[in-house]
């Protein structure tokens, strides 16, 4: 059961997609490589909503390669449980949509979600399209939505619009750089010169605005002994100014853990984060793939 309400959820997230964004039946049958990744992508999703099976083997490869952990790996079988979507009412929003090569990246609210212990979860996709324009592979993570949050941001609010897409590299690198130093320890002090002091937006729910939000948060977290520890960087997707990290490490206990962490850049500075932490699972697995594999 708790496969099936795992792809439930996945479901959800594609169903989000409005039907304007799926094509028509003869723009199906045109050359997926004449569309760019986005479009592929927003085709397949909009045929999983209409659980048209027909246009997602179009779209999709037959050994469609699953990373969410209870979602069987595979084309047929993740098709042949779609029908749950219906029958539970689940659905989500996206919130952004971005493009760094054969990625495409998403940032999602789900409805209706109470089988995985909430109403409302926030999520973040990855999908993969190969040379041939074909959706290929999945990833994702997702957490409770939290509606009181210590900076009074929500966990998915704020800007959507990509800019600077000149210093899509440079912003990449500088993720990469606040993690190594920050989050994995090498040069914490170096924190100032990748977060803005005059301006960082968090939506964390549990860590306040600023500079000062991100101290009180190291503060508490270690003076109870449970601070999370970042151990390695899987993957770095772009698009302009906004920054996905996807890395592993350790927190509650030494459990591991995968953490998304999207970033928004301004003038060289990392001026507003939003982030889901997921815990990794070791039982039920639907395959072996793991949450990484990039």
């Amino acid at each position: 059961m708790r496969k099936v309400l795992a792809v439930l959820a996945l479901s959800g997230i594609l169903a989000s997609y409005d039907t304007a964004q799926t094509n028509s039946t003869s723009e199906v049958n045109s050359n997926n490589n004449k569309m760019n990744n986005k479009e592929i992508v927003g085709t397949f999703l909009g045929a999983v909503a209409k659980q048209d099976a027909e246009t997602m083997r179009k779209f999709a490869n037959a050994d469609y390669i699953q990373h969410n952990p209870f979602v069987p790996t595979g084309l047929d079988p993740f098709i042949g449980l779609l029908p749950v979507l219906k029958e539970h009412g689940t659905y989500a929003e996206n919130v952004r949509m971005f493009q760094d090569g054969d990625f495409v990246f998403m940032h999602n609210i789900w409805k209706n979600a109470k089988p995985f212990g909430a109403d409302e979860m926030v999520a973040f996709d990855i999908i993969r399209v190969d040379k041939n324009g074909k959706v290929a592979e999945h990833w994702d993570a997702m957490t409770v939505l939290v509606k009181e949050t210590a900076s009074g941001r929500t966990q998915t609010d704020g800007p959507t619009t990509v800019e600077d897409l000149d210093k899509t590299e440079a912003n990449k690198a500088l993720a990469v750089s606040l993690i190594e130093d920050v989050l994995m320890g090498k040069n914490p002090s170096k924190i100032g010169d990748y977060i803005s002091s005059e301006e960082y937006h968090q939506h964390n729910p549990q860590i306040k605005d600023g500079l000062t939000g991100i101290v009180e948060a190291v503060q508490y977290l270690t003076s109870q002994n449970n601070m999370f520890k970042y151990t390695k960087i899987h993957k770095v997707l772009g698009e302009g100014n906004f920054v996905l990290t996807v890395s592993e490490g350790e927190w509650n206990g030494g459990k591991k853990h995968v953490f998304y962490d999207l970033f928004r850049m301004k003038n060289s500075k990392i001026v507003e984060h939003w982030d889901v932490i997921q815990e990794i699972p070791t039982e039920g697995l639907a395959h072996n793939n793991g949450m990484f594999g990039f």
